[in-house]
């Protein structure tokens, strides 16, 4: 789930050290305790995507009351090592059939380690994930399923009894097991990866029924052209649409092979949904996180909205590090602008690297289809995330690029028709065709150069990557569900199969 920014909160940042001009951002920064939040989710959750309100509103008055938690953590930590020496239950990674993977549910949950609801959960995913990997017509389609049901299903019972607490920025788990390579077999199957042959509307009366879901990429040569420039030590951010809780997985799988550096090192600005939420959780351990309380979600339980936005100050100030300040960093306040504020070099221990990729979905969550037409398109962009992400890379001290990026893949794992409070969403999974597409950076001097105040800059920055996206998104609706192929291709979107 990926998230943008909720209203503004009041607040002024006193600095910790008055004697200092210009205080350090470890001194600026006092971390909220994520041990507040994630204790109410323990029942939920293990230490082992997207994939979301991305940068909350930040309530600065309120920074001065936390603190830092490292102990909180490290203690968390030596706990779960404890955990992790008692014997585990085999009743799914010992499942030879399906009857005993089922059957293994059942008897976990009769023995009270697996809570009703959890277990129906899984009973239902194996049943859908069954369907939609025998629709794909891949060979051992019955083994593929047990295989990774038994895997899935293992994981999620062992977060279950040993809760997995994701901090502020998760790297992905690749060892010693590899969530990553999990969820890529995983997610896989249920992507038609087949050769396209709908070159021409008149080809569709001879494939119709064999080639109609195939999958693509737009623009290659630019992801291409990305990669260097994170060779280069540049730091590149999509802004994107969202549209399942596989983003992530089809993202990586779409890219695996032309552009394999952004595949594996991408970070997805995600919601609290995705690491709190049993059946998901697994899945979001192999992919690098910045976890934030989505805008959506932020006041769901009016008594934690405040911890909620403690805690997206920490992720706000993860992201900084990740992206190299060396000399600034941002904060919101009443006006919804960003304050720049001038802080000491970070000590060379301090920078976590630069040459990052981000992908963040400033709408605030996963599209939906028009409730009269049941039409899909990208969900409209919160400006003051755009614009808060726009600054973070161009103010990072390494070259930042903003790119729009088109997804487009939501019949594999649509999410609910309408945004639900309570975690624990049905999985509807399907087989289908799916696509991915990125245009070129667009500057924001360039595009907000006749615009006469901060506040309409914003919005037109933000409406020229959010019409780049919906113009991408319409080419892979015209190729994947209007069957036209590689033929959907336009002067600026150039599709291709780099699979194949």
């Amino acid at each position: 789930m990926i998230l943008s920014t909720p209203g503004p909160s009041s607040a002024f940042l006193a600095a910790t050290k008055p004697s200092s001009p210009f205080p350090r951002v470890s001194e600026l920064f006092f971390l909220a305790p994520s041990h507040s939040l994630s204790s109410r989710f323990r029942s939920t959750a293990r230490r082992s995507t997207a994939f979301p309100g991305v940068l909350s509103s930040l309530n600065l008055h309120a920074m001065a009351e936390v603190i830092q938690d490292k102990e909180v953590i490290a203690s968390a930590e030596v706990d779960s090592s404890k955990k992790k020496n008692r014997t585990r239950s085999r009743s799914f990674l010992d499942a030879a059939t399906e009857q005993e993977l089922l059957s293994g549910i059942s008897k976990e949950a009769e023995a009270g380690k697996l809570p009703s609801n959890v277990a129906a959960g899984m009973k239902e995913l194996y049943q859908n994930y069954k369907t939609a990997v025998l629709q794909s017509g891949i060979p051992n389609a019955h083994e593929t399923v047990l295989e990774n049901m038994a895997v899935a299903l293992d994981l999620i019972f062992l977060d279950v009894e040993d809760p997995f607490i994701f901090s502020p920025y998760h790297k992905a788990l690749r060892k010693p097991l590899d969530y990553y390579d999990f969820g890529q077999k995983y997610i896989r199957p249920l992507i038609d990866f087949r050769l396209s042959l709908l070159f021409h509307p008149a080809a569709v009366l001879t494939f119709d029924l064999i080639y109609c879901r195939n999958s693509y990429v737009g623009n290659v040569n630019i992801f291409n052209e990305i990669q260097e420039k994170l060779r280069q030590g540049h730091n590149i951010v999509f802004i994107s649409n969202h549209q399942t809780e596989a983003d992530p997985a089809v993202i990586a799988l779409l890219l695996e092979t032309s552009s394999p550096h952004i595949a594996e090192n991408l970070i997805y600005v995600a919601g609290d949904r995705v690491v709190t939420d049993p059946l998901c959780k697994p899945f979001s351990m192999g992919r690098n996180l910045i976890c934030v309380y989505s805008k959506k979600h932020m006041n769901d339980d009016p008594e934690h909205s405040e911890e909620k936005r403690k805690a997206n100050i920490r992720s706000l100030k993860e992201m900084a590090l990740l992206l190299r300040y060396p000399n600034y960093f941002f904060l919101n306040c009443l006006t919804k602008s960003l304050v720049i504020l001038y802080v000491q070099p970070l000590k060379v221990s301090e920078y976590r690297g630069g040459s990052q990729v981000i992908w963040i979905a400033p709408s605030g969550g996963r599209d939906r289809p028009d409730p009269l037409s049941g039409e899909w398109f990208p969900a409209h962009f919160d400006a003051s995330s755009v614009d808060n992400m726009r600054r973070l890379a161009e103010h990072s001290g390494a070259p930042g690029h903003v790119y729009p990026l088109a997804l487009l893949c939501y019949d594999i794992m649509p999410p609910p028709p309408q945004v639900e409070r309570e975690i624990g969403e049905r999985r509807v999974i399907s087989f289908h065709g799916v696509g991915l597409s990125v245009a070129q950076e667009i500057s924001f001097s360039e595009v907000t150069a006749a615009s006469e105040n901060p506040e309409e800059a914003k919005e037109v920055y933000t409406e020229a990557l959010y019409k780049s996206v919906t113009e991408q998104y319409n080419v892979l609706k015209s190729a994947v569900h209007g069957k036209q192929g590689l033929g959907a291709s336009t002067p600026t979107v150039s599709l291709s199969q780099p699979w194949n």
